[in-house]
C-alpha cells in the first residue's frame, strides 16, 4: 500500500484495521490571502531591478588611442601576415584608370567612389601622382572625429595662391563659412589661379551630413574649377543627396547674386573602387566602447525614481559627442555648466581620472537648478526637467534619489569630460 487514497476496500474494513487512528489525507495547497491579477504580477515582475556585474571590459580597460591602435595593427600584421594578399594587386589594377578619372574631372564631373575596402591610399595616390600636376590639392579625412567643413574652408584659404590672390576686392569679408565660400569662389574663378582638387575621404561621415554642410559643399562642388574626389562607405550613403543634387551639372561664370536662384549640385559620377583593403586608418580614432557607451544603462532606469539610473557604466567620448550634437543650445549650456561643477570636484579629489565611482562627484538637483536659473538657461522646474530628459534617456546624465534629494552626475572620466567640454567651447 503506497497511498491511502489508493486503498480499494470499503470504509468498514479500514475502520476495523486501524481502529481510532487518524486517517492520512492529501495536503491541500495554501491559498494566499490576496490574489494578484495578471497585470499586477506583470508590473511586480518588471519593477524588480536586474543585478548585473560591474566588471565590464570598458570600465576596466582604457580604449587604445589612435597611435596605439595603429602601432598594434602594424605589428600584428607583420607578425601574423594579416594583410589581404590580393589587395595590392587590386589597387595596382585600379590605378590604370587614373587617366580616365582625370578626363572625367576635366569634363565637369565630380567623382564619387564606393565599394568594399579602404579607398584612402588609392585616392591619395591619384591626388599625388595626377592631380597635383594639374592644380592645388587638399585632402580632408572625414572619418576623423573632429573633421568639419570649417577645417576644409580654412585649409583652402591657407593655400599660398589663395592667400596672395588680390583680385577678390569685392568678395565678402569676415570669418564665417559664407564669407570664406565667397572668397574661395572668387579666387578660383580667376584663370590666374590653378584649379583646386578636393579629396574628401568618407564624405558620408556624420560631421558632413547636415543640410547646411551639404549646401556649402555643393557651393564648392558646383564651381567649374573646383573638382571633388570623394569616397563613401555607409550602405545608405546614396540617400544623402537627391536626384537633382546628384545630376546637376556645373555652370561657368556664376556670380554670387545668381547663386540665390541657381541650385548647386555635385554632378557625381559613381565608380566602384573595391580594394579589399582594411579600414585601419578610418577606425584608428574610433572608440571600441562607443556602442556600449551609447546604449548602456538605458534599461536600468525603469524601476528608478523619475527615470534616473544608477551604476558605474562609463560613457565614452564619442557617444557623448553624438548625444550633444542632437540637443538644443540651452541643453548644451546646461550640460557645460554641470560638467564644470563636476570637473571642479574631480580636480579637488585628485582621483577623477581613474575613479569610476562617479556618484561621489554628483551635485544635487537643487544646486544645479539654482545655477541654471541664475544663468537664464531654465526659469522653472518644468523647463529644467525637459532639458534633462534627453540626457537621461541616453544615460549621459544619471543619478539617484527623487524630489529635492536627487543627486545627478555625468558618468565620464575626467580626461574625456574635459575633451567634450572643450569641443563645446569650440562650437
Amino acid at each position: 500500500m503506497n497511498d491511502v487514497d489508493d486503498w480499494s476496500e470499503d470504509e468498514s474494513s479500514s475502520d476495523d484495521l486501524y481502529g481510532d487512528l487518524p486517517q492520512a489525507r492529501p495536503k491541500k495547497a495554501s491559498i494566499p490571502a490576496v490574489l494578484q491579477a495578471g497585470f499586477d504580477s506583470y508590473f511586480l515582475h518588471q519593477g524588480k531591478t536586474t543585478k548585473t556585474s560591474p566588471a565590464i571590459f570598458s570600465a576596466q580597460v582604457e580604449p587604445l588611442s589612435a597611435e596605439e591602435y595603429a602601432d598594434a595593427i602594424k605589428s600584428a600584421s607583420e607578425k601574423y601576415n594579416l594583410t589581404y594578399s590580393a589587395s595590392p594587386a587590386i589597387q595596382e589594377s585600379l590605378s590604370y584608370q587614373f587617366p580616365r578619372f582625370l578626363l572625367e574631372l576635366e569634363q565637369g564631373f565630380n567623382l564619387l567612389f564606393y565599394g568594399y575596402g579602404s579607398k584612402r591610399a588609392l585616392l591619395n595616390r591619384f591626388a599625388a601622382e595626377v592631380c597635383s600636376k594639374r592644380g592645388h590639392v587638399l585632402v580632408l579625412n572625414g572619418s576623423q572625429p573632429k573633421a568639419s567643413i570649417k577645417d576644409l574652408l580654412t585649409g583652402i584659404e591657407a593655400i599660398p595662391a589663395v592667400q596672395n590672390f588680390t583680385g577678390s576686392t569685392g568678395a565678402a569679408t569676415g570669418n564665417s563659412n559664407e564669407s570664406q565660400l565667397a572668397r574661395i569662389r572668387a579666387c578660383f574663378s580667376s584663370s590666374d589661379v590653378k584649379p583646386l582638387f578636393l579629396v574628401i575621404h568618407n564624405i558620408d561621415s556624420p560631421n558632413l551630413r547636415s543640410p547646411k554642410v551639404k549646401s556649402q559643399l555643393a557651393a564648392l562642388a558646383s564651381h567649374t574649377r573646383i573638382h571633388f574626389i570623394a569616397s563613401i562607405d555607409h550602405v545608405n550613403a546614396p540617400l544623402l543627396w537627391t536626384a537633382t543634387e546628384c545630376s546637376t551639372r556645373k555652370r561657368d561664370n556664376i556670380d554670387e547674386e545668381s547663386l540665390s536662384y541657381h541650385v548647386p549640385g555635385f554632378s557625381w559620377l559613381w565608380h566602384d573602387l573595391t580594394t579589399m583593403a582594411s579600414y585601419d586608418f578610418e577606425l584608428a580614432h574610433a572608440d571600441r566602447s562607443s556602442y556600449a557607451g551609447a546604449s548602456a544603462n538605458t534599461q536600468t532606469g525603469r524601476g528608478g525614481p523619475a527615470g534616473l539610473t544608477s551604476g558605474n557604466t562609463v560613457m565614452s567620448e564619442s557617444a557623448a559627442q553624438h548625444i550633444l550634437a542632437s540637443v538644443t543650445q540651452k541643453a548644451k549650456k546646461m550640460f557645460k555648466l554641470m560638467a564644470a561643477k563636476q570637473l571642479a570636484v574631480m580636480e579637488e579629489d585628485g582621483e577623477g581620472k581613474t575613479q569610476d565611482d562617479f556618484e561621489r562627484y554628483g551635485i544635487s538637483y537643487d544646486t544645479l537648478f539654482t545655477s541654471v536659473r541664475d544663468n537664464f538657461i531654465a526659469t522653472n522646474d518644468t523647463a529644467m526637467r525637459t532639458l534633462l530628459g534627453e540626457f537621461r534617456d541616453h544615460s549621459l546624465i544619471v543619478g539617484t534619489g527623487a524630489g529635492g534629494a536627487e543627486i545627478l552626475w555625468i558618468p565620464m572620466r575626467r580626461e574625456r569630460l574635459n575633451k567634450v567640454v572643450k569641443g563645446l567651447d569650440v562650437e
